[in-house]
């Protein structure tokens, strides 16, 4: 058990204690990858891991709805899994003080593993993953939540990982190291109310636990009627299950999503230029390619090189919610992403970049935007800056944010008769149950859920 005072102590002193450095070099000096001849897909020489090719995507008909830009492509299937164990009689969870190349601050509490099927199998050539038998060897560990789950869709394709949580006996004890500390879902959960701490994978797992049904809950301050959201079963909807999955089902049904992969050199016909050290759009909106060489002694290798995406603008995450007879009504849009593998997956209400839409050419702002940039302070229920998952992103991070409105807010007045039907008020406890299922909730939405709790 760590005190939570601690906690700040423990990573400053794990980030001291070892050598960690990430360079961006040319791609050239990249070792074991390279571009492919034939096409300009940039690969590693294992054939593994993942690699950088071309998409075309094409969504519905008329102007502006075929575009082309790279994307990441891993087929294989990671896994992200927290060991849990009572400790006292209260359910610690063991999380870790990892590296990645892309983050911001270095080193940020992460899953007890969070590690790609070439990891596990060893293509890497490195030290072997601590606690992997929990979560692989049948029968090992008690599953309290096992379930695959979508990665950024604008930036991956069809990415999904296995997102796990295990429980081993309060008398099981484990040889941890000072990397790893055990830590309550409530110490958890309060640190992300900080910035950059907790990371993305960390977040995913932790939104997919379920919430035990707790009955009425008294109060009506938003802690009570938040609370009511996540764990009242009996509480009144707007949207009942059965209508909640029919929209959702009509929305993928309808929509119009065609995605190929094409010669990473094709998409220089869409506006993507690459350069010695980069791959980016003309137009200096969307995102970079760029290379980078990492030394961390932690790690199961403790140098190597590979490819990172940096966003050029960070990104709006808010969700809008509302009180409805007493419950807690989260506003979601159901979302194409160019990545997705099902068409669309549930997201915030508000998911941009608002840096692209101020310039005088740039695209009309999405719905709901104005309302979240008009919010007063008092309205913002949660806002912090989090970042993205740093083993692919060079120093993502997007702003989250819960904002709530009266319960008067008309959903109606804020869209437009074309988009108006992509958007349903859902309780937390609805997302919850959802989260059991794979391909329902995007990433981002997962956060605010996980940040969510840390409000009650």
């Amino acid at each position: 058990m760590t005190p939570s005072p601690e906690i700040s102590g423990w990573l400053a002193e794990r980030a001291a204690a070892g050598r960690f450095d990430v360079a961006l070099i040319p791609f050239e000096a990249m070792r074991g990858w390279h571009f492919d001849p034939a096409n300009g897909n940039l690969r590693h020489e294992s054939g593994r891991f993942f690699s950088i090719e071309g998409l075309r995507v094409r969504r519905g008909d008329g102007p502006g709805r075929v575009w082309g830009q790279p994307i990441i492509v891993q087929p294989e299937v990671g896994l992200l899994g927290i060991v849990a164990r009572e400790i006292h009689g209260v359910l610690h969870f063991l999380v870790q003080a990892k590296m990645e190349p892309g983050n911001i601050n270095t080193l940020q509490i992460s899953p007890t593993v969070q590690a790609t099927r070439s990891n596990f199998t060893g293509v890497h050539r490195g030290r072997g993953i601590r606690f992997l038998d929990l979560f692989l060897e049948p029968g090992r560990a008690r599953v309290l939540v096992d379930v695959l789950q979508s990665e950024q869709a604008e930036w991956f394709l069809a990415k999904r990982n296995r997102n796990m949580v295990v429980e081993i006996g309060p008398d099981e004890e484990l040889e941890t190291g000072e990397d790893f500390r055990w830590l309550t879902l409530g110490q958890i959960r309060a640190l992300l109310t900080a910035d950059n701490l907790v990371n993305m994978d960390a977040r995913s797992v932790l939104a997919c636990l379920p919430t035990a049904g707790g009955g009425q809950v008294a109060g009506d301050d938003f802690a009570a009627v938040l609370r009511r959201s996540f764990t009242d079963r009996s509480a009144p909807t707007l949207c009942s299950a059965a209508e909640l999955g029919s929209w959702f089902t009509g929305v993928r049904a309808l929509e119009e999503l065609v995605q190929r992969l094409i010669p990473l050199d094709a998409v220089a016909a869409h506006g993507w230029e690459h350069g010695p050290d980069e791959i980016a759009h003309r137009s200096g909106h969307h995102f970079r390619v760029l290379a980078a060489d990492i030394t961390a002694s932690n790690r199961e290798v403790a140098r190597w090189s590979q490819p990172l995406i940096q966003q050029r603008h960070p990104s709006l995450l808010a969700l809008i919610v509302k009180r409805v007879d007493g419950v807690l009504h989260a506003l979601v849009q159901a979302r194409v992403d160019v990545g997705h593998l099902n068409v669309a997956e549930l997201a915030p209400t508000v998911h941009c970049r608002p840096a692209d839409h101020r310039a005088p050419e740039a695209a009309p702002a999405p719905p709901y935007l104005d309302v979240v940039l008009g919010a007063s302070p008092a309205q913002f229920r949660y806002d912090t800056v989090q970042s993205e998952e740093g083993g692919r992103f060079y120093h993502a991070r997007n702003r989250y944010a819960i904002v709530e409105v009266p319960e008067s807010f008309d959903a109606a007045s804020g869209t437009d008769e074309d988009t108006a039907g992509d958007y349903a008020w859902v309780t937390f406890g609805q997302l919850t149950e959802l989260l059991a299922h794979g391909n329902y909730v995007n990433v981002e939405l997962r956060t605010l859920i996980a940040c969510a709790h840390a409000l009650y």
